[in-house]
């Protein structure tokens, strides 16, 4: 048995747009999921089928060395800028003026556990360094030898064929199946499913692509969600707070979608499978008994059985002549990711929780904590100390009794640090704030006998080095 290809150095944060791509996919299966429950997903699913475009992502590939196939099912899903099918009307409400590269703006591996409980999303970087294999160009019939690319450039170099196959190089993964949309079929299947509802703990403005959207939740159409997946000048985490974005729209989509009793009517759901599938470009295997198998696995997800997590990223700078700046990937940790997903494992901090993260403008480890104990109670300070610690926070690791007991707990802190204590006060709901000019960038926190636990919370902006492999759950994605 060959040892899976190695794995190139990789990248992070992916420097466009869409991976909500996948949504249609997943999408069209979880509504034939529902269906197919009824008895008639695969009649309905077989009609629709006729609609999706055919490209030959495997061409040639079986004389030529793979990673070795393994458990679960594993989905090669490319969002490509084709926007041909707009009108110059919303083409310019949308921002989406200029010639499209028709290249690969977002890129993702999805697999799906052999047992169909658990399904991970990998976000792949447009602008990650690879390394493209040899291949023959069908434009000019020349022999082309290996050589350094961004990742999206192997779509136009060799469209689904040499991206899949350069994926499969660059993490030793077997795929299985190729799925392709592009700008039009997400508007579409976004107003079709009559839009979709996200949440924001800030206002989101972004001149780029026309964004803005107030702080909490907003409901949006599908020009409006593209805007809202593709918006990248809107924090300092860029790319990341993007690629977060979307996978917290994936999620409200399918949400959407699988909540909704129009896919138990057929004419509803003939309507939206067309919508959805009449854009699609996906290889010759995925058809209708994939379809309908897929969808009855689906049939009984909740956002807790998915898991969504970036490539680990060891230089976002990574500088390549002829080809300028790339995306690199932490070779080691990228390779213990792919590794999980060979095995069909649980992504590394894939883990269950008791209670639903709220989200916050400032990562818990940027927020330096002194505990102090306000009460009677004996060990107090030191629980919430370790409690604080195991959510993130900075704390001091030394926990103290007060100079004098407190009636209610009370969060002292510098106006300075006004944003740092908004975090602080989510993990401590009910907690009384007030402001101490120059007590400086340590937050203090006294416990009084109203305390009774330590409330989980997570920015907005995933972590860049926690963990082997960062990555959520779909629950923490939904918004509350």
């Amino acid at each position: 048995m060959p040892p899976p290809p190695r794995t190139l150095p990789l990248p992070a944060p992916g420097r466009r747009r869409r991976r909500a791509r996948w949504i249609v996919r997943v999408i069209a299966v979880s509504s034939v999921a529902l269906l197919a429950a009824s008895g008639i997903g695969h009649a309905m699913v077989t009609g629709v089928d006729e609609g999706i475009t055919r490209v030959d992502a495997f061409k040639g590939m079986d004389h030529r060395p793979r990673p070795v196939t393994g458990t679960g099912m594993n989905f090669l899903v490319a969002g490509t800028d084709n926007r041909d099918r707009l009108s110059k009307a919303e083409k310019d409400r949308y921002h989406l003026g200029g010639a499209p590269c028709h290249c690969t703006d977002t890129i993702m591996l999805v697999h799906l556990s052999a047992a169909r409980d658990r399904a991970s999303v990998i976000s792949l970087p447009r602008d990650s360094f690879a390394e493209v294999p040899e291949y023959r160009s069908d434009r000019t019939g020349r022999q082309m030898p290996a050589h350094p690319v961004r990742l999206n450039a192997a779509y136009a170099e060799g469209g689904p064929n040499l991206t899949v196959r350069t994926v499969e190089h660059m993490t030793g993964v077997h795929i299985d199946h190729y799925l392709e949309v592009d700008f039009t079929s997400f508007m579409k299947t976004v107003d079709t499913v009559g839009g979709v509802q996200v949440c924001t703990t800030t206002p989101l403005k972004d001149r780029y692509t026309g964004l803005d959207l107030p702080k909490g939740t907003s409901k949006l159409n599908g020009g409006e969600a593209l805007q809202y997946v593709r918006a990248r000048h809107l924090d300092g985490g860029s790319d990341l707070g993007r690629m977060q974005r979307q996978q917290r729209f994936l999620v409200a989509l399918l949400h959407r979608i699988t909540d909704s009793e129009t896919l138990m009517n057929p004419v509803a759901f003939k309507r939206i499978t067309s919508t959805m599938l009449g854009s699609l470009r996906a290889d010759a295997g995925f058809g209708p008994r994939e379809m309908v198998a897929l969808g009855q696995a689906l049939r009984s997800f909740k956002p807790s059985s998915s898991e969504f997590a970036s490539v680990p990223v060891g230089d976002i700078n990574y500088t390549v002549p002829n080809l300028g700046s790339t995306v690199k990937w932490d070779e080691d940790r990228a390779e213990k990711l792919f590794e999980a997903i060979r095995a069909d494992r649980p992504l590394a901090v894939h883990k269950k929780r008791k209670q639903r993260a709220t989200m916050v403008d400032v990562a818990p480890d940027e927020v330096r904590v002194q505990v102090e104990n306000g009460t009677g109670t004996r060990g107090l300070a030191a629980r919430t100390d370790r409690a604080l610690r195991a959510d993130g926070f900075a704390t001091t690791g030394a926990p103290r009794n007060a100079q004098a007991r407190a009636e209610r707990t009370e969060i002292t802190y510098d106006p300075r640090w006004n944003r740092s204590v908004r975090t602080l006060a989510a993990a401590l709901p009910g907690a009384k704030l007030r402001a101490v000019s120059g007590q400086g960038p340590v937050l203090r926190v006294t416990l009084g006998p109203d305390h009774k636990e330590v409330h989980k919370v997570r920015a907005e902006l995933p972590a860049t080095g926690s963990g082997d492999v960062p990555a959520v759950t779909g629950d923490e994605e939904e918004c509350k």
